[in-house]
């Protein structure tokens, strides 16, 4: 967590009206167990180059087993690799971001402040493994799945929170500050670096 944390765990808050900076809270994928199939097919495949390369019948060549274990290795290996690696959830402490594509990047986001529904889904499967999927709605955007994600337990408390904070945060700053009291000068800001 990336929080600075205050008296008694609770992450501190700015001052009334003063601005709040967006902190990255977890960044994380899809649980990698959907990568067993694609481990077996390269070692199967690592395995038979290694027992018939040299020992090919009359008429095929070495370079044709090649050929087709790197077809093999592309389809069923590297392709399910990339659509795993480049499908990214990040939470912040003002969003969730959803983005999907390595060459071609689509990018989701919902914002805490205005509030969601979590729903958790857990199958046999993920709750041996401690995963599982929250479906965010908010009542006006399409859901926002965060499919088979490690930790979901953890990635819910997180939400959870986050939406409290900042429709705290939301309230607290719709109030007229006290009479008499000074108005908040602005903080310089700091160099921040986008989220992703």
């Amino acid at each position: 967590m990336t929080q600075p944390m205050g008296l008694g765990g609770r992450p501190l808050t700015p001052a009334p009206g003063a601005p709040t900076p967006e902190l990255l809270v977890a960044k994380f994928r899809g649980h990698a167990r959907r990568l067993f199939w694609s481990a077996l097919v390269l070692i199967a495949v690592a395995g038979a180059c290694g027992y018939f390369y040299g020992n090919l019948p009359a008429g095929l060549h070495d370079w044709m087993l090649l050929a087709v274990a790197g077809a093999i290795v592309l389809l069923l290996v590297v392709l399910p690799f990339l659509a795993w690696w480049g499908h990214v959830y990040t939470i912040t402490t003002r969003r969730v971001l959803e983005r999907r594509g390595v060459f071609s990047v689509k990018r989701r986001e919902l914002a805490h402040v205005r509030g969601y529904t979590l729903n958790v889904k857990r199958g046999l499967l993920q709750r041996m493994w401690g995963a599982g999927t929250i479906t965010l709605r908010n009542g006006i955007d399409e859901p926002l799945r965060l499919a088979n994600i490690p930790s979901v337990a953890l990635v819910h408390e997180a939400l959870v929170d986050q939406v409290e904070v900042n429709q705290i945060l939301a309230h607290r700053d719709a109030q007229p500050l006290p009479p008499g009291a000074p108005p908040i000068p602005p903080p310089p800001a700091p160099p921040t670096t986008p989220v992703a």
